[in-house]
Protein backbone atom coordinates (compact mmCIF):
# COMPACT_ATOMS: atom_id res chain seq x y z
CA UNK A 1 0.00 0.00 0.00
CA UNK A 2 2.59 2.62 1.12
CA UNK A 3 4.91 4.63 -1.02
CA UNK A 4 8.30 6.31 0.36
CA UNK A 5 8.44 4.86 3.78
CA UNK A 6 11.79 4.34 5.23
CA UNK A 7 13.15 0.73 5.27
CA UNK A 8 15.35 2.08 8.60
CA UNK A 9 14.37 3.88 12.17
CA UNK A 10 17.77 5.88 10.99
CA UNK A 11 15.30 8.53 8.65
CA UNK A 12 12.10 7.79 10.59
CA UNK A 13 13.09 8.70 13.82
CA UNK A 14 13.27 11.72 13.19
CA UNK A 15 9.98 12.64 11.24
CA UNK A 16 7.51 14.64 12.54
CA UNK A 17 3.91 13.35 13.26
CA UNK A 18 3.11 15.74 10.67
CA UNK A 19 5.23 13.11 8.43
CA UNK A 20 3.90 9.76 9.96
CA UNK A 21 0.58 10.79 10.55
CA UNK A 22 -0.54 10.48 6.35
CA UNK A 23 0.20 6.79 6.17
CA UNK A 24 -2.28 6.04 9.77
CA UNK A 25 -4.81 7.92 7.40
CA UNK A 26 -4.24 5.70 4.38
CA UNK A 27 -4.70 2.55 6.16
CA UNK A 28 -8.02 4.08 8.31
CA UNK A 29 -9.37 4.62 5.38
CA UNK A 30 -8.74 2.18 3.19
CA UNK A 31 -11.43 -0.50 2.55
CA UNK A 32 -10.97 -3.56 4.34
CA UNK A 33 -12.17 -6.77 2.97
CA UNK A 34 -10.87 -10.40 2.65
CA UNK A 35 -9.38 -9.16 -0.74
CA UNK A 36 -7.27 -6.45 1.01
CA UNK A 37 -6.63 -7.56 4.49
CA UNK A 38 -3.71 -9.31 3.89
CA UNK A 39 -1.70 -6.43 2.62
CA UNK A 40 -3.58 -3.67 4.90
CA UNK A 41 -1.79 -6.03 7.98
CA UNK A 42 1.36 -5.80 5.93
CA UNK A 43 1.10 -2.32 5.61
CA UNK A 44 0.27 -1.87 9.31
CA UNK A 45 2.87 -3.67 10.41
CA UNK A 46 5.28 -2.34 8.45
CA UNK A 47 4.35 0.65 10.60
CA UNK A 48 4.20 -0.82 13.53
CA UNK A 49 7.67 -1.83 13.30
CA UNK A 50 8.79 1.98 12.65
CA UNK A 51 7.04 3.27 15.27
CA UNK A 52 8.13 0.43 17.96
CA UNK A 53 11.95 0.23 16.79
CA UNK A 54 12.10 4.45 16.83
CA UNK A 55 10.70 4.06 20.42
CA UNK A 56 13.23 1.04 21.90
CA UNK A 57 15.95 2.78 20.19
CA UNK A 58 15.29 5.81 21.75
CA UNK A 59 14.67 4.37 25.33
CA UNK A 60 18.32 2.35 24.77
CA UNK A 61 20.15 5.38 24.76
CA UNK A 62 18.83 7.07 27.82
CA UNK A 63 19.62 3.76 29.57
CA UNK A 64 23.27 3.64 27.76
CA UNK A 65 23.80 7.00 29.27
CA UNK A 66 21.82 8.53 31.77
CA UNK A 67 23.47 12.04 32.10
CA UNK A 68 23.37 12.28 27.89
CA UNK A 69 20.55 15.54 27.88
CA UNK A 70 20.16 15.21 23.98
CA UNK A 71 19.15 11.41 24.45
CA UNK A 72 17.00 12.63 27.24
CA UNK A 73 15.46 15.60 25.09
CA UNK A 74 15.08 13.37 22.25
CA UNK A 75 13.28 10.55 23.75
CA UNK A 76 10.99 12.83 26.06
CA UNK A 77 10.52 14.62 22.64
CA UNK A 78 8.68 10.97 21.24
CA UNK A 79 6.86 10.94 24.20
CA UNK A 80 5.60 14.17 24.13
CA UNK A 81 4.68 14.02 20.16
CA UNK A 82 4.58 10.55 18.39
CA UNK A 83 4.14 8.00 21.59
CA UNK A 84 0.52 9.69 22.20
CA UNK A 85 -0.50 10.31 18.52
CA UNK A 86 0.44 6.69 17.60
CA UNK A 87 -0.82 5.01 20.47
CA UNK A 88 -4.75 6.74 19.28
CA UNK A 89 -4.10 6.09 15.56
CA UNK A 90 -3.00 2.17 16.44
CA UNK A 91 -6.74 2.52 18.72
CA UNK A 92 -8.84 3.62 15.50
CA UNK A 93 -6.99 0.98 13.02
CA UNK A 94 -8.09 -2.13 16.07
CA UNK A 95 -11.06 -1.01 16.16
CA UNK A 96 -11.23 -1.05 12.52
CA UNK A 97 -10.33 -4.76 12.49
CA UNK A 98 -12.38 -5.99 15.04
CA UNK A 99 -15.58 -4.21 13.55
CA UNK A 100 -14.76 -5.88 10.09
CA UNK A 101 -15.69 -9.25 12.09
CA UNK A 102 -12.76 -10.49 9.75
CA UNK A 103 -10.94 -13.13 11.36
CA UNK A 104 -6.71 -13.49 10.00
CA UNK A 105 -5.40 -16.66 9.89
CA UNK A 106 -2.68 -17.29 12.98
CA UNK A 107 -4.80 -14.68 14.79
CA UNK A 108 -7.11 -15.63 17.32
CA UNK A 109 -4.57 -14.72 20.28
CA UNK A 110 -3.89 -11.25 18.39
CA UNK A 111 -7.58 -9.86 18.40
CA UNK A 112 -8.14 -11.49 21.77
CA UNK A 113 -5.44 -9.13 22.93
CA UNK A 114 -6.87 -6.06 20.70
CA UNK A 115 -10.39 -6.91 21.98
CA UNK A 116 -8.72 -6.31 25.52
CA UNK A 117 -6.81 -3.01 24.27
CA UNK A 118 -9.41 -1.57 22.82
CA UNK A 119 -11.77 -2.07 25.67
CA UNK A 120 -9.27 -0.14 28.11
CA UNK A 121 -8.11 2.67 25.73
CA UNK A 122 -9.01 5.81 26.71
CA UNK A 123 -7.50 8.71 24.70
CA UNK A 124 -7.04 11.02 27.74
CA UNK A 125 -4.87 8.52 29.45
CA UNK A 126 -2.13 8.85 26.36
CA UNK A 127 -0.56 12.39 28.21
CA UNK A 128 -0.70 10.56 31.58
CA UNK A 129 1.10 7.17 30.15
CA UNK A 130 3.98 9.39 28.63
CA UNK A 131 4.52 11.11 31.54
CA UNK A 132 4.57 7.75 33.53
CA UNK A 133 7.67 6.87 31.09
CA UNK A 134 8.91 9.89 31.47
CA UNK A 135 9.53 9.31 35.48
CA UNK A 136 10.80 6.11 34.65
CA UNK A 137 13.64 7.58 33.07
CA UNK A 138 14.01 9.91 35.98
CA UNK A 139 14.44 6.98 38.30
CA UNK A 140 17.17 5.34 35.69
CA UNK A 141 19.38 8.68 36.34
CA UNK A 142 19.18 8.58 40.26
CA UNK A 143 19.57 5.16 40.48
CA UNK A 144 22.67 5.41 37.84
CA UNK A 145 24.55 8.30 39.42
CA UNK A 146 24.55 6.33 42.71
CA UNK A 147 28.62 5.98 43.37
CA UNK A 148 30.92 5.49 46.63
CA UNK A 149 34.21 6.24 46.68
CA UNK A 150 36.55 2.82 47.55
CA UNK A 151 40.15 2.28 47.65
CA UNK A 152 40.57 6.07 46.62
CA UNK A 153 38.49 5.42 43.64
CA UNK A 154 35.09 6.46 42.56
CA UNK A 155 32.60 3.17 42.00
CA UNK A 156 29.25 2.21 41.07
CA UNK A 157 27.36 0.49 43.47
CA UNK A 158 27.45 -2.42 41.57
CA UNK A 159 31.34 -2.62 41.23
CA UNK A 160 31.57 -3.12 45.22
CA UNK A 161 29.39 -6.60 44.26
CA UNK A 162 32.83 -8.77 43.99
CA UNK A 163 33.76 -6.64 47.82
CA UNK A 164 30.19 -8.75 49.11
CA UNK A 165 31.79 -12.14 48.15
CA UNK A 166 35.37 -11.48 50.19
CA UNK A 167 36.13 -13.57 52.43
CA UNK A 168 37.02 -10.23 54.98
CA UNK A 169 33.78 -10.11 57.15
CA UNK A 170 34.83 -6.47 57.93
CA UNK A 171 35.44 -5.51 54.21
CA UNK A 172 32.38 -7.00 53.71
CA UNK A 173 29.93 -5.07 55.73
CA UNK A 174 32.43 -1.93 55.33
CA UNK A 175 31.21 -2.26 51.43
CA UNK A 176 27.65 -3.15 52.27
CA UNK A 177 27.16 0.02 54.74
CA UNK A 178 28.36 2.36 51.88
CA UNK A 179 26.47 1.39 49.32
CA UNK A 180 22.90 1.19 51.38
CA UNK A 181 23.66 4.68 53.13
CA UNK A 182 24.60 5.91 49.44
CA UNK A 183 20.79 4.43 48.66
CA UNK A 184 19.52 6.12 51.52
CA UNK A 185 20.45 9.97 50.86
CA UNK A 186 18.25 9.15 47.59
CA UNK A 187 15.12 8.16 49.88
CA UNK A 188 13.47 11.27 50.02
CA UNK A 189 13.85 11.92 46.29
CA UNK A 190 12.69 8.17 45.66
CA UNK A 191 9.46 8.94 48.19
CA UNK A 192 8.52 11.92 46.18
CA UNK A 193 8.56 10.21 42.84
CA UNK A 194 6.40 7.30 44.11
CA UNK A 195 3.75 9.69 45.16
CA UNK A 196 3.68 11.18 41.81
CA UNK A 197 4.23 7.16 40.07
CA UNK A 198 0.64 6.73 42.53
CA UNK A 199 -0.85 9.68 41.44
CA UNK A 200 -0.61 8.80 37.65
CA UNK A 201 -1.57 5.90 38.05
CA UNK A 202 -5.08 6.80 40.40
CA UNK A 203 -5.62 8.69 37.11
CA UNK A 204 -4.97 6.45 34.32
CA UNK A 205 -7.55 3.71 36.54
CA UNK A 206 -10.11 5.98 36.88
CA UNK A 207 -10.24 7.50 33.45
CA UNK A 208 -10.28 3.95 32.46
CA UNK A 209 -13.51 3.20 34.16
CA UNK A 210 -11.93 1.29 36.54
CA UNK A 211 -11.91 0.30 40.49
CA UNK A 212 -8.08 0.79 41.01
CA UNK A 213 -4.96 0.15 38.95
CA UNK A 214 -4.48 -3.10 40.09
CA UNK A 215 -7.48 -4.04 37.27
CA UNK A 216 -6.48 -1.49 35.07
CA UNK A 217 -2.99 -2.84 34.52
CA UNK A 218 -4.13 -6.32 35.07
CA UNK A 219 -5.95 -5.80 31.84
CA UNK A 220 -2.92 -4.12 30.24
CA UNK A 221 -0.46 -6.81 31.00
CA UNK A 222 -3.07 -9.29 28.77
CA UNK A 223 -3.24 -11.64 32.23
CA UNK A 224 -6.10 -14.33 30.85
CA UNK A 225 -5.04 -16.82 32.65
CA UNK A 226 -4.59 -16.04 36.45
CA UNK A 227 -6.43 -13.94 38.69
CA UNK A 228 -4.86 -11.89 42.20
CA UNK A 229 -6.02 -13.95 44.29
CA UNK A 230 -4.33 -16.62 42.52
CA UNK A 231 -0.98 -15.06 43.01
CA UNK A 232 -2.17 -14.91 46.56
CA UNK A 233 -2.36 -18.11 46.41
CA UNK A 234 0.66 -19.08 44.97
CA UNK A 235 2.54 -16.77 48.07
CA UNK A 236 0.99 -18.95 50.55
CA UNK A 237 2.11 -22.03 48.77
CA UNK A 238 6.09 -20.37 48.51
CA UNK A 239 5.76 -19.85 52.24
CA UNK A 240 4.34 -23.13 53.42
CA UNK A 241 6.71 -25.22 50.48
CA UNK A 242 9.85 -23.08 50.27
CA UNK A 243 10.17 -20.76 53.47
CA UNK A 244 11.59 -23.35 55.50
CA UNK A 245 13.89 -24.53 53.01
CA UNK A 246 15.43 -21.09 53.52
CA UNK A 247 15.16 -21.49 56.63
CA UNK A 248 17.70 -24.72 56.51
CA UNK A 249 20.01 -23.33 54.00
CA UNK A 250 20.63 -20.00 56.08
CA UNK A 251 21.06 -22.09 59.29
CA UNK A 252 23.85 -23.89 57.64
CA UNK A 253 25.66 -21.12 55.62
CA UNK A 254 25.75 -19.55 59.41
CA UNK A 255 26.95 -22.97 61.05
CA UNK A 256 29.65 -23.01 57.81
CA UNK A 257 30.14 -19.40 58.84
CA UNK A 258 30.84 -19.60 62.21
CA UNK A 259 28.67 -17.11 63.00
CA UNK A 260 25.98 -16.32 65.97
CA UNK A 261 23.93 -14.71 63.32
CA UNK A 262 23.67 -14.06 60.06
CA UNK A 263 24.26 -10.49 58.82
CA UNK A 264 22.55 -9.00 55.29
CA UNK A 265 26.71 -8.61 54.21
CA UNK A 266 26.89 -12.54 54.53
CA UNK A 267 24.55 -14.06 52.40
CA UNK A 268 26.86 -13.90 48.93
CA UNK A 269 30.34 -15.06 50.07
CA UNK A 270 31.29 -18.50 49.66
CA UNK A 271 30.17 -20.46 52.63
CA UNK A 272 33.27 -22.43 53.00
CA UNK A 273 35.76 -19.48 52.95
CA UNK A 274 36.94 -20.13 49.45
CA UNK A 275 37.76 -16.79 47.51
CA UNK A 276 35.01 -15.66 44.93
CA UNK A 277 34.43 -17.27 41.07
CA UNK A 278 36.06 -15.03 39.22
CA UNK A 279 34.91 -16.41 35.35
CA UNK A 280 36.17 -13.49 32.86
CA UNK A 281 38.95 -10.97 32.68
CA UNK A 282 37.63 -8.72 30.19
CA UNK A 283 34.16 -8.76 28.09
CA UNK A 284 35.34 -10.46 24.71
CA UNK A 285 36.28 -13.88 27.04
CA UNK A 286 32.55 -13.51 29.00
CA UNK A 287 31.06 -13.47 25.21
CA UNK A 288 33.23 -16.20 23.59
CA UNK A 289 32.33 -18.77 26.30
CA UNK A 290 28.78 -17.69 26.67
CA UNK A 291 28.67 -18.38 22.67
CA UNK A 292 30.62 -21.53 23.29
CA UNK A 293 28.24 -22.60 26.18
CA UNK A 294 25.18 -21.43 23.49
CA UNK A 295 26.87 -24.12 21.27
CA UNK A 296 26.76 -27.03 23.00
CA UNK A 297 22.75 -26.11 23.63
CA UNK A 298 22.27 -25.92 20.38
CA UNK A 299 24.11 -24.85 17.30
CA UNK A 300 21.60 -22.38 16.06
CA UNK A 301 21.01 -20.25 19.30
CA UNK A 302 25.19 -19.69 19.00
CA UNK A 303 24.86 -18.95 15.90
CA UNK A 304 22.05 -16.21 16.68
CA UNK A 305 24.73 -15.00 19.66
CA UNK A 306 27.16 -14.52 17.08
CA UNK A 307 24.75 -12.29 14.99
CA UNK A 308 24.03 -9.89 18.03
CA UNK A 309 28.13 -9.82 18.43
CA UNK A 310 28.79 -9.25 15.03
CA UNK A 311 26.54 -6.19 14.67
CA UNK A 312 27.31 -4.03 18.13
CA UNK A 313 23.99 -5.43 19.69
CA UNK A 314 25.34 -6.17 23.33
CA UNK A 315 26.39 -3.38 25.51
CA UNK A 316 27.62 -5.32 29.01
CA UNK A 317 30.23 -3.06 30.89
CA UNK A 318 29.12 -1.23 34.07
CA UNK A 319 29.73 2.05 34.14
CA UNK A 320 28.86 5.52 35.27
CA UNK A 321 25.95 7.27 34.30
CA UNK A 322 24.50 3.93 33.04
CA UNK A 323 21.37 2.68 34.31
CA UNK A 324 20.93 0.13 36.39
CA UNK A 325 19.77 -4.12 36.12
CA UNK A 326 19.77 -5.81 32.39
CA UNK A 327 17.16 -6.17 29.75
CA UNK A 328 16.81 -7.65 26.20
CA UNK A 329 15.05 -5.37 23.74
CA UNK A 330 13.59 -5.89 20.43
CA UNK A 331 14.73 -3.86 16.99
CA UNK A 332 11.90 -4.91 14.73
CA UNK A 333 12.15 -3.63 11.73
CA UNK A 334 15.79 -5.03 11.63
CA UNK A 335 14.45 -8.05 13.11
CA UNK A 336 17.49 -8.04 15.90
CA UNK A 337 17.17 -7.88 20.15
CA UNK A 338 19.90 -6.03 21.93
CA UNK A 339 21.06 -6.82 25.00
CA UNK A 340 21.72 -4.36 27.86
CA UNK A 341 23.45 -5.37 31.56
CA UNK A 342 26.08 -4.09 33.90
CA UNK A 343 28.51 -6.86 34.21
CA UNK A 344 32.12 -6.52 36.96
CA UNK A 345 33.31 -9.78 36.69
CA UNK A 346 31.25 -12.27 38.34
CA UNK A 347 29.47 -15.32 38.01
CA UNK A 348 26.07 -13.60 37.88
CA UNK A 349 27.40 -11.70 34.66
CA UNK A 350 27.81 -15.14 33.38
CA UNK A 351 23.65 -15.95 34.73
CA UNK A 352 22.93 -12.65 33.33
CA UNK A 353 24.05 -12.95 29.88
CA UNK A 354 22.85 -16.59 29.36
CA UNK A 355 19.09 -14.98 30.90
CA UNK A 356 18.87 -12.00 28.29
CA UNK A 357 20.37 -14.69 25.68
CA UNK A 358 17.32 -16.84 26.17
CA UNK A 359 15.18 -13.57 25.54
CA UNK A 360 16.84 -12.64 22.62
CA UNK A 361 16.35 -16.70 20.86
CA UNK A 362 12.98 -15.81 22.22
CA UNK A 363 12.89 -12.99 19.35
CA UNK A 364 14.63 -14.53 16.69
CA UNK A 365 12.85 -17.65 17.03
CA UNK A 366 9.96 -15.98 16.10
CA UNK A 367 11.36 -14.02 13.07
CA UNK A 368 9.07 -16.58 10.80
CA UNK A 369 5.96 -14.80 12.10
CA UNK A 370 4.63 -12.61 8.98
CA UNK A 371 3.08 -9.80 11.04
CA UNK A 372 4.08 -7.69 14.20
CA UNK A 373 1.23 -8.34 16.09
CA UNK A 374 1.55 -12.24 16.29
CA UNK A 375 4.65 -10.99 18.41
CA UNK A 376 3.55 -9.99 21.54
CA UNK A 377 5.03 -12.51 24.09
CA UNK A 378 3.22 -12.85 27.17
CA UNK A 379 6.06 -12.22 29.85
CA UNK A 380 5.27 -15.04 31.87
CA UNK A 381 6.19 -17.65 29.12
CA UNK A 382 9.22 -14.47 27.76
CA UNK A 383 10.70 -15.37 31.10
CA UNK A 384 10.58 -19.26 30.71
CA UNK A 385 12.59 -18.28 27.70
CA UNK A 386 14.87 -16.82 29.53
CA UNK A 387 15.77 -18.90 32.96
CA UNK A 388 14.87 -21.86 31.28
CA UNK A 389 18.16 -21.14 29.29
CA UNK A 390 20.19 -20.43 32.20
CA UNK A 391 19.34 -24.39 33.68
CA UNK A 392 19.85 -25.80 30.12
CA UNK A 393 23.29 -24.16 29.45
CA UNK A 394 24.48 -25.06 33.21
CA UNK A 395 26.12 -28.54 32.10
CA UNK A 396 28.52 -26.37 30.10
CA UNK A 397 29.56 -24.18 32.77
CA UNK A 398 32.92 -26.51 32.48
CA UNK A 399 35.75 -25.44 30.68
CA UNK A 400 36.42 -28.53 28.81
CA UNK A 401 32.42 -27.51 27.45
CA UNK A 402 33.61 -24.54 26.31
CA UNK A 403 32.81 -22.52 29.30
CA UNK A 404 34.56 -20.89 32.60
CA UNK A 405 35.09 -23.33 35.28
CA UNK A 406 36.82 -26.40 36.66
CA UNK A 407 34.94 -29.33 37.97
CA UNK A 408 35.08 -27.77 41.05
CA UNK A 409 34.07 -24.34 40.25
CA UNK A 410 31.42 -25.27 38.10
CA UNK A 411 29.41 -27.45 40.80
CA UNK A 412 30.09 -24.31 43.53
CA UNK A 413 28.53 -22.29 40.39
CA UNK A 414 25.79 -24.41 39.83
CA UNK A 415 25.01 -24.89 43.83
CA UNK A 416 24.80 -20.86 43.91
CA UNK A 417 22.78 -20.28 41.07
CA UNK A 418 20.14 -23.20 42.44
CA UNK A 419 20.55 -21.03 46.07
CA UNK A 420 19.30 -18.14 43.80
CA UNK A 421 16.45 -19.77 42.73
CA UNK A 422 15.03 -20.99 45.91
CA UNK A 423 16.17 -17.45 47.81
CA UNK A 424 13.86 -15.62 45.12
CA UNK A 425 10.68 -17.25 45.19
CA UNK A 426 10.10 -15.86 48.88
CA UNK A 427 11.38 -12.42 47.45
CA UNK A 428 9.09 -12.48 44.41
CA UNK A 429 6.25 -13.09 47.25
CA UNK A 430 7.18 -9.95 48.80
CA UNK A 431 7.87 -7.76 45.81
CA UNK A 432 4.30 -8.99 44.60
CA UNK A 433 2.57 -8.97 47.68
CA UNK A 434 3.28 -5.36 48.41
CA UNK A 435 2.12 -4.19 44.75
CA UNK A 436 -0.84 -5.94 45.11
CA UNK A 437 -1.54 -4.31 48.70
CA UNK A 438 -0.36 -0.76 47.21
CA UNK A 439 -2.97 -1.15 44.83
CA UNK A 440 -5.70 -2.21 46.79
CA UNK A 441 -4.82 0.36 49.30
CA UNK A 442 -4.49 3.42 46.75
CA UNK A 443 -4.57 6.15 49.01
CA UNK A 444 -2.53 4.14 52.18
CA UNK A 445 -0.04 3.63 49.84
CA UNK A 446 0.65 6.91 48.51
CA UNK A 447 2.23 8.03 51.33
CA UNK A 448 5.59 6.44 51.25
CA UNK A 449 6.21 5.81 55.58
CA UNK A 450 3.02 2.83 54.93
CA UNK A 451 4.95 1.32 51.94
CA UNK A 452 7.73 1.36 54.32
CA UNK A 453 5.87 -0.35 57.01
CA UNK A 454 4.03 -2.80 54.56
CA UNK A 455 7.35 -3.35 53.22
CA UNK A 456 9.14 -4.68 56.53
CA UNK A 457 5.92 -6.65 57.35
CA UNK A 458 6.25 -8.29 53.95
CA UNK A 459 10.13 -8.55 54.61
CA UNK A 460 9.34 -10.74 58.33
CA UNK A 461 6.90 -13.17 56.85
CA UNK A 462 9.23 -14.08 54.19
CA UNK A 463 12.53 -12.99 54.32
CA UNK A 464 14.26 -15.74 57.31
CA UNK A 465 16.71 -16.48 58.81
CA UNK A 466 19.10 -13.36 58.40
CA UNK A 467 19.61 -10.54 61.51
CA UNK A 468 18.68 -7.35 60.28
CA UNK A 469 18.85 -5.27 63.85
CA UNK A 470 20.29 -1.74 63.71
CA UNK A 471 19.61 -1.28 60.04
CA UNK A 472 15.41 -1.24 60.28
CA UNK A 473 15.56 1.65 57.52
CA UNK A 474 17.40 0.06 55.20
CA UNK A 475 15.54 -3.29 55.33
CA UNK A 476 11.65 -0.79 55.30
CA UNK A 477 13.33 0.93 52.37
CA UNK A 478 14.15 -1.95 50.27
CA UNK A 479 11.00 -1.67 47.67
CA UNK A 480 12.80 1.59 46.62
CA UNK A 481 15.27 -0.42 45.56
CA UNK A 482 13.44 -3.01 43.29
CA UNK A 483 12.77 -0.82 39.92
CA UNK A 484 10.26 -2.97 38.75
CA UNK A 485 8.09 -1.60 41.09
CA UNK A 486 8.38 1.93 39.56
CA UNK A 487 8.98 1.19 36.53
CA UNK A 488 6.77 -2.19 35.83
CA UNK A 489 4.01 -2.19 37.85
CA UNK A 490 3.04 -5.84 38.95
CA UNK A 491 5.78 -7.20 36.41
CA UNK A 492 7.36 -9.59 39.19
CA UNK A 493 4.90 -12.17 39.48
CA UNK A 494 6.31 -13.57 36.02
CA UNK A 495 9.70 -14.64 37.36
CA UNK A 496 7.77 -16.61 40.00
CA UNK A 497 5.49 -18.30 37.42
CA UNK A 498 8.10 -18.65 34.49
CA UNK A 499 10.96 -20.24 37.29
CA UNK A 500 8.30 -22.77 37.65
CA UNK A 501 8.08 -23.62 34.01
CA UNK A 502 12.56 -22.99 33.29
CA UNK A 503 12.81 -26.34 35.87
CA UNK A 504 10.07 -28.42 34.41
CA UNK A 505 12.11 -27.68 31.50
CA UNK A 506 15.23 -28.43 33.04
CA UNK A 507 13.87 -31.86 34.61
CA UNK A 508 13.52 -33.11 30.77
CA UNK A 509 16.76 -32.02 29.86
CA UNK A 510 17.82 -34.52 32.39
CA UNK A 511 16.29 -37.14 30.83
CA UNK A 512 17.31 -35.79 27.00
CA UNK A 513 18.52 -32.68 26.33
CA UNK A 514 18.19 -32.78 22.91
CA UNK A 515 13.93 -33.25 22.94
CA UNK A 516 13.85 -31.08 25.82
CA UNK A 517 15.62 -28.05 23.52
CA UNK A 518 13.82 -29.24 20.73
CA UNK A 519 10.60 -28.71 22.83
CA UNK A 520 11.31 -25.17 24.02
CA UNK A 521 12.49 -23.55 20.68
CA UNK A 522 9.02 -25.26 19.06
CA UNK A 523 7.28 -23.19 21.87
CA UNK A 524 9.56 -19.79 21.41
CA UNK A 525 9.08 -20.26 17.97
CA UNK A 526 4.69 -19.82 18.89
CA UNK A 527 5.40 -16.35 19.32
CA UNK A 528 2.24 -14.50 20.63
CA UNK A 529 -0.06 -16.85 18.39
CA UNK A 530 -0.77 -19.61 21.07
CA UNK A 531 -2.57 -19.51 25.01
CA UNK A 532 -0.46 -19.19 28.10
CA UNK A 533 -1.04 -22.40 28.65
CA UNK A 534 -0.88 -23.64 25.21
CA UNK A 535 2.90 -22.15 25.19
CA UNK A 536 3.92 -24.10 27.93
CA UNK A 537 2.18 -27.45 27.18
CA UNK A 538 4.69 -26.75 23.93
CA UNK A 539 7.74 -26.76 26.43
CA UNK A 540 6.72 -29.46 27.90
CA UNK A 541 5.63 -28.14 30.98
CA UNK A 542 2.36 -27.09 32.28
CA UNK A 543 1.25 -23.61 33.88
CA UNK A 544 0.03 -23.85 37.22
CA UNK A 545 0.87 -22.18 40.93
CA UNK A 546 -0.22 -24.83 42.74
CA UNK A 547 1.78 -26.21 45.71
CA UNK A 548 2.23 -29.71 43.85
CA UNK A 549 3.90 -28.13 41.00
CA UNK A 550 6.02 -26.06 43.78
CA UNK A 551 6.88 -28.68 45.51
CA UNK A 552 8.16 -31.03 42.84
CA UNK A 553 9.93 -28.14 41.59
CA UNK A 554 11.36 -27.03 44.85
CA UNK A 555 12.43 -31.34 45.55
CA UNK A 556 14.66 -31.79 42.49
CA UNK A 557 16.78 -28.14 43.19
CA UNK A 558 17.35 -29.35 46.41
CA UNK A 559 18.28 -33.01 45.43
CA UNK A 560 20.57 -31.76 43.00
CA UNK A 561 22.26 -29.12 45.90
CA UNK A 562 22.45 -31.96 47.94
CA UNK A 563 24.65 -33.97 45.13
CA UNK A 564 26.77 -31.13 43.86
CA UNK A 565 27.73 -30.81 47.11
CA UNK A 566 29.16 -34.34 47.86
CA UNK A 567 31.64 -33.65 45.31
Amino acid sequence: MFTALPSTTREFQHWSWSQIEPYYRELIAHHLDSSTLYLWLDSWSDLRRLVIETYNRLYVATTQDTTDQDAERRYHTFLDQIYPVTQAADYKLKEKLLSSSLQPEGFTIPLRNMRAEVDLFREANLPLLAEDLKLSADYDRLAGAQTVEWEGKEVTLPQLYPVYQNPDRVLRETAWRKATERQLTDRHRLDEMWVRYMGLRGKIAANAGRNDYRSYRWQQLLRFDYTPQDCAAFHDAIEEVVVPVIQRLHEKRRKNLGLKALRPWDLDVDPLGRPPLHPFNNLTELETKVSAMFQRVHPQLAEYFEIMRRAGLLDLDNRKGKAPGGYCIDFPVERHPFIFMNAIGVHEDVQTLLHEGGHAFHLFETRHLHYHHQLQNTMEFAEVASMAMELLAAPYLLVREGGFYSDEDAARARLEHLEVILRFWPYMSVVDSFQQWAYENHLAASDPANCDAKWAELWQRFMVGVDWSGFEDIMMTGWQRKLHIYQSPYYYIEYGLAELGAIQIWANALKDQSEAVSAYRKALSLGGTATLPELYKTAGARFSLDRTTLKEAVALVEETIDRLEQR
